[in-house]
């Protein structure tokens, strides 16, 4: 079989054939052009963004995540509003341009207490702030983008109904959907994404994952390798691999020339070398995690993840040195939404 990447490739069955092929020179192509689509649209600067875990607990039972409420194991945590606006601070004097609010599915905080939150880091920080605390009532996302919230990132982890009720017991695949045009109807910039590798998904469901995101058309993607946690109903399952993911990353960025997409932690955490492979076939973001150390390790989504004994500090300049081995740099704007902030003929970093 012989795909040309001419063309994006916008049919499942030539997005299954590039998923699967073993030709390496169909690979080394494919990467190619993704890399190609990424320096045009996008550029060559990386833009960071600082991740804040603000909380381990979670109400929901996501059947592959450590945070899950029925793991017993897991010590949890909860940081006070006002260090939460601290972390940010921290942020900014790093120089970074935009903050990640993450936090497991827990409702102690209310819409007010987290647009407090909002308020106070805009400030006194000139940063994005993404909201990143799952499926909420439509009057807290509308608080939250009252008090500046810019983006809102909630992935959908699979496109395909089944499954997704398969592992998310209790929750609802229609009421995520309504949640991601909720979002979109006030304005935030929208992230999505989906898990690789999760136990009962196929190539075809994989191609059917991209073709769902090229239909929402996010401003922000985050494709992350499925790692098994032990204490999970799927801790048996065996671990997304390195290839597929990449592939995923590239396909992404052909059918959304202009999203920005994530090279993720968990990308690293399977493969020493895994950000920058990501940032070589596509991706143009990485998140450098700025939680207060005595928290880090306790935000185990999934086991091994790297960089959780690292200062904020060092965290920084070590990924910045990685980046410039790519031969890239740091790109020093907000990386708001795409078709915004790039108009014709403006500096694109």
């Amino acid at each position: 079989m012989t795909t040309t990447l001419v063309e994006t490739p916008r049919e499942a069955a030539d997005l299954v054939a590039l998923l699967t092929t073993r030709e390496p020179a169909e690979e080394a192509a494919l990467f190619a052009a993704a890399d190609a689509v990424r320096k045009e649209h996008v550029g060559d600067g990386v833009h960071l963004r600082a991740l804040i875990e603000f909380s381990s607990y979670c109400r929901g039972s996501c059947k592959y995540c450590g945070l899950r409420a029925a793991n017993r194991e897991l010590q949890r945590y909860r940081m006070a509003p006002e260090d939460i606006v601290a972390a940010a601070v921290v942020a900014r004097d790093l120089g970074y341009r935009t903050v990640v609010l993450q936090s497991g599915e827990d409702a102690s905080y209310t819409g007010e207490m987290l647009a407090g939150v909002v308020r106070e880091i805009k400030a006194l920080c000139d940063v994005a702030v993404t909201m990143c605390v799952g499926e909420r009532p439509e009057a807290d996302y509308a608080l939250w983008r009252e008090a500046g919230a810019d983006r809102y990132l909630l992935r959908i982890e699979t496109s395909d109904p089944d499954l997704y009720a398969t592992l998310h017991p209790g929750m609802s695949f229609d009421n995520r959907l309504r949640c991601l045009q909720t979002l979109r109807r006030l304005d935030y910039e929208l992230g999505c994404g989906v898990l690789i590798g999760l136990p009962g998904q196929s190539d075809e469901s994989r191609a059917r994952d991209l073709l769902f995101l090229a239909d929402l058309e996010p401003d922000m993607l985050g494709l992350g390798p499925f790692i098994p946690h032990p204490q999970t109903p799927i801790a048996d399952a065996l671990p997304a691999d390195l290839t597929t993911t990449l592939r995923m990353t590239a396909l992404a960025r052909l059918l959304l020339p202009g999203a920005h997409i994530v090279a993720t932690t968990a990308l690293g955490t399977i493969d020493p070398a895994g950000r920058e492979r990501g940032l070589s076939v596509g991706a143009d973001v990485v998140m450098p995690n700025v939680t207060p150390q005595q928290f880090r390790a306790l935000y185990e989504i999934y086991p091994g993840k790297i960089c959780i004994n690292e200062t904020p500090d060092k965290c920084r300049g070590c990924i910045e040195l990685r980046i410039r081995g790519l031969g890239r740099h740091v790109a020093g704007g907000k990386g708001g939404r795409p078709k915004d902030s790039f108009p014709q003929g403006v500096d694109r970093e």
